[in-house]
């Protein structure tokens, strides 16, 4: 009575797993246009400049661990509900 609800899990598990094992280059189709060129830009971007992330996406963190509780700064933004 068991074997049929695991046997559909197991399956279902084996399907989820192969769909993600395709790994190949992205190529544009055939007889398409190629993408535009950004509104302001000297011209097109590559796909490798394209995935590149940029710095505003991609800040700086600090990551320095605080070894003892500080004052808080003024926030003028913190105000009381109205």
């Amino acid at each position: 009575m068991l074997r049929t609800p695991r046997l559909l899990l197991v399956a279902t598990a084996i399907l989820a797993l192969s769909a993600c094992g395709s790994r190949q280059k992205l190529t544009a189709v055939e007889g398409t246009a190629p993408a535009p060129v950004a509104y302001g830009a000297p011209m097109v971007a590559t796909p490798s400049e394209l995935m590149e992330p940029s710095t505003q996406s991609r800040p700086e963190r600090n990551v320095e661990l605080r070894r003892k509780s500080e004052v808080r700064a003024d926030d003028p933004f913190d105000l009381p509900p109205e």
